[in-house]
């Protein structure tokens, strides 16, 4: 069988484009158990992301009131978003530059979380958590958002 140069050029592109549908990102945030339950419906939830926009709460363990023994908030805490478009977004917020669980990322009020130690400032206006100004190159851990009637579920992907 005689191979043509359109077959020498396809074959590797091929390779490619498999190779690149891999979904596992490898974090500097090592990998923890995290599991919410937020009703929206009722208690301070209602008012702070409810139908809002460039609004957050956050979970730390230990810290947080109101949170099960039960519900698991991963390696630094978690950062509940209601970003610009309505939709929620959950991230964690251990800064991945500086990868310690007590070196967090807060929220301002422009659509931005920014850390503590090292200055990172990471875009979570939309959900992407991309770095946009500091030493961190790697975006924000994202951890899964499903709305099931009132009730915000966050889990690891």
């Amino acid at each position: 069988m005689k191979l043509s140069i359109r077959d020498y050029l396809f074959i590797p592109l091929l390779a490619f484009i498999f190779a690149g549908c891999n979904d596992n990102v490898i974090s500097s945030i090592p990998d923890f158990p995290v599991y919410l339950e937020i009703n929206l419906a009722t208690g301070p939830y209602n008012t702070t992301l409810r139908n809002t926009v460039n609004e957050s709460c956050i979970f730390i363990k230990g810290t947080t009131k109101g949170i099960p023994v039960t519900n698991y908030t991963g390696f630094g805490g978690i950062l509940v978003y209601t970003g610009f478009d309505r939709n929620y977004y959950a991230f964690d917020m251990a800064c991945p530059y500086e990868a310690k669980q007590n070196i967090r990322v807060y929220p301002n009020d422009i659509g931005q979380a920014v850390c503590e130690g090292c200055g990172s400032v990471f875009d979570i206006g939309y959900g992407i958590g991309n770095p946009s100004s500091g030493k961190a190159k790697e975006t924000l851990k994202r951890y899964k958002v499903t709305l099931s009637g009132d009730i915000l579920y966050i889990m690891r992907q």
